[in-house]
């Protein structure tokens, strides 16, 4: 069985007669997370006809997402779509592909591609407990087309790996999902100007679950210190709401805040890579 939140509340939250869509959504890379971050449930749903329907226990239905980042303090718009897979209700498979709008920057669009495997090692709850947090490792390969990372001494081609537990936890009076994960990564603005030196940081979320179709979160990702040309990236964070509209559609809002442009313009130099906040709103469906 497909260990996403879905089910869980199906099973556990909700009445049986309740169930709406929810996480893991295609993030902006495509992997089965939130915004930014991983979360270490698998994404897809089973087929319907449980048991007698051949395709599950080998393959889920797939799911997709769009999402748009409007960062107005410094003019950049960027479009994001994902889909994924899992295979044997463990394995994940996904691909993303970013169109960034940076014209302000040299560069008059940014196409970058993703493409991710997860895989779950630890079911939530497992031994019989009711503790024990889901846990998954997995990577993405990125690749970006943009001059930008010439010009500041970067490959545009890397990888991400990471390791990530997540938990609904029940004995809440509303159920909450908590998720802290590690991430291993050389990205240079998740990837899209490209790819310095490799440094660990660190990325979690909160939701609470104040009805059976709404969550209500907050995620933050801890900024990649890349080394070359003297760039770290600036820390994200972002609130966000979900509203899980019928048993296939997700719509989110949120604001994100990607660092202070103005420091780095101030300090002529990136090392505190940030181009402001703004508004990010997303589509999910999941088939």
């Amino acid at each position: 069985m497909n260990k996403n939140i879905k089910n869980i509340l199906a099973a556990s939250v909700l009445s049986a007669s309740a169930a709406y869509a929810g996480v893991p959504l295609n993030n902006l890379q495509g992997v089965g997370g939130i915004a930014f971050n991983p979360l270490a449930y698998t994404a897809g749903q089973p087929w319907d006809g449980g048991e007698t329907n051949v395709f599950n226990g080998i393959v889920s239905k797939p799911q997709v997402g769009g999402w748009y980042v409007n960062l107005s303090d410094s003019d950049i718009n960027w479009f994001a779509i994902g889909t994924a897979i899992t295979f044997g209700e463990r394995l994940e498979v996904s691909y993303g592909y970013g169109f960034t709008d940076a014209k302000k920057y040299g560069d008059k669009s940014i196409d970058s591609n993703n493409l991710g495997a997860k895989l779950r090692i630890l079911d939530e709850n497992a031994f019989e407990t009711q503790w024990v947090p889901a846990i998954a490792v997995g990577a993405v390969y990125k690749h970006t087309n943009t001059d930008l990372a010439g010009a500041f001494g970067l490959d545009k081609d890397g990888f991400d790996y990471y390791a990530v537990a997540s938990k609904l936890v029940k004995e809440t009076p509303i159920p909450v999902l908590l998720s802290l994960g590690i991430l291993y990564s050389d990205e240079v603005v998740n990837g899209v100007i490209g790819h310095g030196h490799y440094d660990v940081s660190y990325f979690a979320n909160i939701d609470v679950l104040p009805s059976e179709n709404i969550a209500v979160g907050f995620e933050y990702k801890s900024g990649v210190d890349a080394e070359t040309s003297g760039i770290r990236n600036h820390d994200y964070y972002d609130g966000h709401v979900a509203w899980f509209v019928t048993p296939q559609l997700t719509l989110v809002g949120a604001y994100a805040y990607t660092g202070d442009k103005d420091r780095f313009y101030r300090d002529g130099n990136p090392k505190n890579l940030g181009f402001g906040s703004g508004l990010v709103l997303s589509v999910q469906y999941q088939f």
